[in-house]
């Protein structure tokens, strides 16, 4: 590409678009006057500049641009307020570094503040928006690279690298400063020739042979995984290699997509350490496949009969300052190409039909387990609502094009449980650690995926850590109509709990003094929704839950965004957890 004599701005907004980024997420500052001048500017192809669109808060831009990646795979680009920017931005981006989510981000600066420069760029620079190092210093920790540009002769080079650094195994976001005064300036420079980006490196074909050899010896195998759902075709795999071995697959207890059918015979659900024990105890080997954190503690691994296997792009997670897995065998690769080369070699050493008893002994316990999850949910149709009914009906309702995003903390167990009709591709997590992404997450899918339904479930205490004015106005202003499922159970049920579970018999149980955990008196969350032209209403009635969900749904067919708020039980009203 030629970006001799174009400004810096132009020439960044056609870099991108080379190199594959179709959106620009953005919450800027008044330093992308020079972007905003050139996005006004006709073009020939609405595809020589990515698409732009503001989202009001930096939060939002950066987990709109996570929703945007999970949903379909393609680069974004984000563009937020210098260092005040960046910091707003820097919890969503801590999140994309350990989900490894990639984007660029780029963040304005000033590195002359008007001193021998044709141009005024403000005097708010050296007063209010200028740090040692800059934004790029700032976000380093919450980035997997960052760099502030102190040249306009690299801006075409560094662009272009951003691109490729960010979409390079293991993937993450990726960080450009870039000053004001380059955007103004006319270049001198072309980026180099490029290849585009590199494709995720299989695994070495005899770790492939080691790894097949050890599974398919294997009397009762089981695969743990969270995240091998960030790839349909790797889910598709997954579930070949499981059939072939007779093999039951779990998900760990936070998983990040729909990493297996969940009406497949060998799904075996999602738990904590207690629900994964079962398992491990019936298992001579445990295939770790896009595991994060298979069980807790890592320490209380399998016993030295059985064998641990792992399989990722980034097994030994250099992002976490502890991992700790036992692991008797460690392959190094991209997941979904990986995974191919595996069913291969499986398929040679176990014949077609070799393991049907097996399968039909695991279809019995998943069955079981159906059986069991549906009259619980049933049961659960008292008043107050409980997480498990509204969990219920919710997977009632839900349309073959829904995709749910979730940002749930307590009640994000039950979601998994009761939303059997989840499909790989049709669920993400919109949270890692931090809450307040969940609704610009959701936004995101909504971007990458106009035509379906998308489904934020979200807690109360996540909706007030959430920018929800900014997530709302987004809906309104380019009319992407997104349902809400609020679970109001009026506070913070996870911070109450560990009181309880550290102080079994402490002050704050006899007591029943709780203190920082209500949200109360609760606002009207409905309200908030019909605010911003949305429909609005709050759920108190069981027998009301699926019908209220179909009237959000409606609404959301019709261009509204909606909010459903389903009033559980508040946590004043018990005792201890």
């Amino acid at each position: 590409m030629d970006t001799k004599g174009l400004s810096g701005a132009e020439a960044l907004l056609r870099l991108l678009a080379q190199m594959g980024v179709e959106q620009i997420f953005a919450s800027p500052g008044s330093e992308w006057a020079p972007v905003w001048e050139h996005l006004a500017k006709p073009y020939g192809s609405a595809k020589e500049i990515p698409l732009y669109l503001s989202s009001r808060h930096e939060e939002i831009a950066v987990a709109m641009a996570s929703g945007y990646v999970k949903a379909s795979g393609k680069l974004p680009a984000v563009m937020i307020h210098t260092t005040v920017g960046a910091l707003h931005a820097a919890m969503a981006l801590r999140g994309a570094l350990h989900e490894q989510v990639p984007m660029v981000v780029l963040a304005g600066e000033s590195i002359g503040f008007s001193e021998g420069s044709d141009h005024d760029l403000g005097h708010q620079w050296i007063r209010l928006l200028s740090d040692v190092g800059g934004p790029a210093r700032l976000v380093e920790p919450s980035v997997k690279w960052s760099f502030a540009l102190n040249t306009p002769a690299v801006l075409p080079a560094t662009i272009q690298r951003a691109c490729q650094l960010a979409m390079a195994t293991p993937q993450g976001p990726v960080f450009v400063s870039v000053p004001m005064e380059f955007l103004l300036e006319t270049l001198t420079t072309n980026p180099p020739a490029s290849a585009g980006f590199a494709h995720a490196p299989a695994a070495h074909p005899r770790a492939i042979d080691e790894l097949a050899l050890v599974l398919a010896r294997a009397a009762s195998p089981l695969i743990v995984t969270e995240e091998v759902g960030r790839s349909v075709r790797a889910v598709e795999h997954l579930v070949s290699l499981a059939e072939r071995l007779g093999a039951p697959v779990i998900e760990a207890w936070h998983p990040g997509y729909a990493n297996f059918p969940r009406t497949h015979p060998l799904y075996g659900g999602v738990g904590r350490s207690a629900f994964v024990a079962e398992y491990l105890n019936d298992a001579d080997v445990v295939f770790l496949v896009a595991t994060v954190a298979p069980w807790h503690p890592a320490s209380s691994a399998p016993g030295p009969g059985t064998k641990v296997v792992v399989l990722s792009d980034n097994p030994l997670r250099s992002d976490l300052p502890f991992w700790g897995y036992r692991a008797d065998l460690v392959v190094t690769g991209g997941v979904e190409v990986s995974l191919a080369m595996l069913v291969e070699r499986v398929r040679e050493a176990i014949p077609p039909g070799a393991r049907t008893t097996t399968l039909e002994r695991w279809q019995v316990r998943h069955q079981k387990r159906r059986d069991a999850l549906r009259e619980e949910g049933l049961a659960a149709a008292g008043k107050p609502l409980d997480t498990r009914w509204v969990a219920h009906e919710l997977n009632h309702v839900l349309r073959p094009d829904a995709i749910v995003v979730d940002e749930t903390i307590t009640h994000r167990l039950d979601v998994h449980r009761f939303l059997d009709r989840l499909q790989p591709g049709s669920f993400f997590a919109g949270s890692c650690g931090g809450l307040g992404t969940g609704l610009g997450t959701a936004l995101g899918v909504k971007a990458a995926a106009p035509d379906r339904t998308v489904i934020a479930l979200i807690g109360d205490g996540a909706f007030h850590y959430n920018p929800a004015l900014a997530a709302l106005g987004v809906c309104q202003e380019h009319r992407m109509p997104i349902l809400i499922v609020l679970f109001n159970n009026s506070g913070y049920l996870s911070q109450k709990s560990h009181v309880s579970e550290q102080y079994p018999d402490g002050w704050a149980v006899r007591s029943n003094t709780f203190v920082g955990t209500a949200i109360a008196p609760s606002p009207d969350y409905p309200a908030i929704a019909r605010a911003f032209g949305g429909y609005g209403e709050r759920v108190e009635d069981p027998g009301e839950v699926r019908a209220a969900l179909l009237r959000g749904l409606q609404a959301v067919a019709a261009g509204q965004v909606a909010l459903v708020e389903m009033a559980l039980e508040s946590i004043s009203n018990s005792r201890g957890a």
